[in-house]
């Protein structure tokens, strides 16, 4: 069995009042490396912030980084955090949505031009710092669908998630742009100053996250594309940023090896059969 798997079977009963996260630590879940814990599985099966705190006793898994579950926690912070230095660097950039997919994640934008390979590295560079600050992901529940309209009135593409949630409880609405709404609450994660306390930034998201950007340790943002919101092309064409977080180091390294090689087959693939057809 994996370390991972060794660690999914740890369950621990929260005291009301405990955090998630300081019982499952308590219990023994490593909080670095690989296998670190990075949310909690409620009974229900539903994935919580490791700074949840039940209203009574409540048993929980521990999530690690390395397993599936854990991966897509790390890719969606990871898209949070592209998302903030988009913003940081192009300052009238709009937000669309930001989910975790298979392997990576991407972030989409209304942007004035494409992003270049230039802009990419610039972004890759500013994405380091704000994980090496060390910022904490804070959960913030929105009282109503007219407070989440004022505060993201600057948002248009925002504020249409809203008005959905709003009008038909998620109908209609893609597994994808549920990860910005989702069921339930309205909720907002702010990106905290670790020092201060000051929130630098926020997305409006269902969560959950990793408690704090270094629990991303390792990315890279790979290409772009152009992406019309929400699927329609009767809709504005935003500028998609693809990108992979791992939970190590070694794991993205293994990941780009294996993209690597199946390119090098894809070319000697084609390679035989340009040969195959030549005269």
């Amino acid at each position: 069995m994996s370390s991972a798997a060794v660690q999914a079977a740890l369950r621990v009963t929260v005291p009301a009042g405990t955090t998630a996260g300081q019982a499952l630590r308590d219990g023994g879940a490593p909080t670095t490396g690989p296998d670190a814990l990075v949310v909690a599985r409620d009974p229900q099966g539903a994935l919580r912030d490791l700074n949840w705190a039940p209203e009574c006793d409540t048993e929980v898994h521990a999530v690690a980084a390395s397993s599936p579950d854990g991966r897509g926690v790390i890719r969606h912070s990871c898209a949070h955090v592209l998302a903030q230095a988009v913003q940081q660097h192009f300052p009238e950039a709009k937000l669309g949505i930001g989910p975790p997919v298979a392997d990576g994640f991407y972030y989409d934008f209304d942007v004035d031009r494409p992003f270049t390979p230039e802009d990419l590295a610039v972004l890759e560079k500013t994405m380091r710092k704000i994980i090496k600050a060390g910022q904490r992901f804070s959960r913030r529940v929105l009282s109503s669908v007219s407070e989440g309209k004022r505060e993201l009135a600057d948002e248009p593409y925002k504020l249409e998630l809203v008005d959905l949630k709003g009008l038909t409880s998620n109908a209609g609405i893609d597994p994808d742009e549920v990860m910005e709404v989702g069921a339930g609450e309205l909720t907002v994660y702010d990106n905290v100053h670790p020092h201060t306390g000051e929130t630098v930034w926020g997305d409006l998201c269902r969560g959950p996250h990793v408690p704090t950007t270094r629990h991303i340790p390792a990315f890279r943002l790979m290409r772009t594309a152009a992406a019309y919101w929400r699927g329609s092309e009767r809709n504005p064409q935003l500028q998609r940023i693809y990108g992979t977080a791992w939970e190590s180091t070694e794991a993205l390294e293994r990941h780009l090896e294996l993209l690597a090689e199946a390119q090098r087959r894809d070319h000697r693939k084609l390679g035989a059969e340009l040969d195959l057809f030549s005269f």
